[in-house]
């Protein structure tokens, strides 16, 4: 289960488009992040990492979108799951197997 978000989605979005905003005008561009983050309340570095994120799954940077971040999490949450059904289901084959064999020296 994911961590409950510290900021709601509207603030991030908004956030999001101020900086990419603020980033594309070159008289405003050093310090940019720094400047929204301190206006809106939020760390820097959050809003890097916000901004970072946004370009990635807008195709502009290489990375792994958000999107596939969360395919490949349900993946793995299924594996694990076959994974330890296959356990038990060996598990409850060996039992079984050693019953049948007491069964026949008997």
């Amino acid at each position: 289960m994911a961590a409950p978000r510290k900021y709601p989605d509207e603030l991030r979005e908004r956030a999001t488009r101020m900086a990419v905003e603020a980033r594309q005008d070159p008289a405003t561009r050093a310090g940019a992040l720094a400047r929204v983050a301190g206006q809106l309340g939020i760390n820097p570095e959050t809003l890097r990492n916000w901004v970072t994120q946004a370009e990635i799954d807008g195709g502009v940077r290489p990375g792994t979108t958000t999107e596939e971040a969360r395919r490949i999490a349900e993946l793995e949450r299924e594996v694990r799951e076959l994974r330890r059904a296959n356990e038990i289901l060996k598990t409850a084959s060996a039992f079984f197997a050693q019953a049948e064999l007491d069964r026949r020296l008997k």
